[in-house]
């Protein structure tokens, strides 16, 4: 199990939020991953779930191991398919989830995307964390949880492998994080926001009785859902369906119109192994190629 400690649970509740992101498998790029726009072109690549967020949904599940108290709420924003993570999540264990998804959301970046997570975050109500991966494998920018973070006005800690110590009742939380040479110890009040990296407990697998439960479960819309409420976390309606005004978003803050980052020019760049060229494995041949690779300005 992860190295950590839930100091004084008792009967104290929990309340998590997990961020994660149905992502495309960039393992298997081709020439067509890029739309003219400058936008991922994701119906050209086949969709998984984001692997650093894996870590952050199962540093969340073992909380909720040691204290059943603990209410793990999960939130993705993304097209109608990306409730298959969100069902992977309840297949693990999560209580509720929600799928923010809207035609207005489309081609956010990172500033936009963290603003709708934040309205979303803020529709679900009180919390003591949020947890999230480091990144986005289509992306890599690594900045939707810090910039959440700063929206909620709430502290963070990014790059996180495990949790070393969480105390509900004094508000405090402590994680372990990798760094050069060894480990950092970073010590913050609740609420906080936590980024994990692929270094945590390996994720664990799906349940069968669970998978049975809920593989037939949708995303309910605005106007038929309960909300985030316990009482309405229930086996007929553990996925919402949330838009632009369920989450009382600004429609200028989402999408392209609130996202300031933008494509000027894109290079479809696709490496092909028709030229191939033999260096000869002696020191002629070593200095040979560096030459030829300043000269091309690889190098230098």
């Amino acid at each position: 199990m992860m190295v950590w400690n839930l100091i004084g649970s008792g009967s104290t509740t929990v309340n998590v939020i997990v961020l994660v992101k149905q992502v495309p498998d960039t393992k298997n790029i081709t020439g067509e991953a890029m739309t003219p726009e400058g936008t991922v072109n994701r119906a050209a690549l086949p969709a998984v779930f984001n692997p650093d967020d894996l870590f952050a949904l199962e540093a969340a599940l073992q909380i909720k191991d040691a204290n059943p108290e603990t209410t793990v709420n999960v939130i993705t924003m993304g097209p109608p398919a990306a409730a298959a993570v969100l069902k992977e999540c309840l297949y693990r264990g999560a209580d509720f989830t929600a799928l923010v998804s809207d035609r207005g959301f489309a081609g956010a970046d990172t500033l936009a995307t963290s603003y709708a997570l934040k309205c979303a975050i803020n529709k679900i109500g009180a919390f003591d964390l949020v947890l999230c991966g480091r990144q986005a494998i289509d992306g890599d920018t690594a900045q939707v949880g810090p910039q959440t973070a700063e929206k909620l006005g709430i502290n963070q800690i990014t790059c996180v492998s495990k949790i070393e110590t969480l105390d509900p009742a004094k508000k405090e939380i402590t994680a372990l994080r990798s760094i050069e040479g060894g480990w950092e110890k970073v010590k913050a009040k609740l609420p906080v926001l936590i980024t994990f990296t692929e270094e945590g407990e390996k994720p664990r697998p799906a349940s069968a009785i669970k998978t049975l439960s809920f593989k037939r479960v949708i995303p309910v819309p605005p106007s038929e859902d309960f909300g985030a409420r316990p009482m309405a976390r229930s086996m007929t309606r553990p996925m919402a369906l949330w838009d632009i005004p369920s989450i009382n978003a600004d429609p200028q803050q989402c999408g392209l119109s609130g996202s300031p980052t933008k494509v000027k020019h894109i290079n479809s760049v696709v490496l092909t192994t028709a030229d191939i060229k033999y260096i000869d494995p002696g020191d002629a041949g070593i200095t040979g190629l560096i030459h030829n690779l300043i000269a091309d300005h690889t190098f230098g």
